[in-house]
C-alpha cells in the first residue's frame, strides 16, 4: 500500500486575522493534511504569495469577493487550482465555535 500525498490547504481571507488563521489551526492536525492560511488586504498580517498558491493542492476563500480578488491578482499562478469558496462572513471572532463548526462542515468534507 503506498502512501498517498498530503492535501495542502490554503485559507484566504481579507486580513488573515480571524477566519483563515483558525481554519488552519483547525485542520493543521488531521492526518494527511497541511495547512497555510494569508490574506489579500494590504494590511494581512500574512500576505498571499505566489509561493503559497503554488504549494497548495486546494485553495479555501472565505468569500466570493476573495474569489475574484484571487483570479485577479494572481490568475497565472491559480493554472489547475480548485478554489473553493465556503461562504463565510466576516462576522466571527478568532477560534470561535461557532466559526470552527462551520469551517468543519464546509471545508471538512474536502479535507479527508
Amino acid at each position: 500500500m503506498t502512501r498517498r500525498e498530503p492535501i495542502r490547504a490554503l485559507f484566504i481571507c481579507s486580513a488573515n486575522r480571524l477566519r483563515s488563521p483558525t481554519a488552519e489551526q483547525v485542520f493543521a492536525d488531521r492526518p494527511n493534511v497541511e495547512t497555510d492560511s494569508a490574506g489579500l488586504s494590504p494590511d494581512a498580517v500574512t500576505s498571499l504569495s505566489p509561493e503559497q498558491i503554488e504549494w497548495a493542492t486546494v485553495v479555501f476563500v472565505m468569500e466570493k469577493v476573495h474569489r475574484t480578488r484571487l483570479s485577479k491578482r494572481f490568475r497565472r499562478h491559480l493554472n489547475g487550482k480548485r478554489v473553493i469558496c465556503l461562504d463565510i462572513p466576516d462576522d466571527y471572532q478568532f477560534m470561535d465555535p461557532a466559526l470552527i463548526r462551520l469551517l468543519e462542515t464546509r471545508a471538512g468534507p474536502f479535507l479527508r
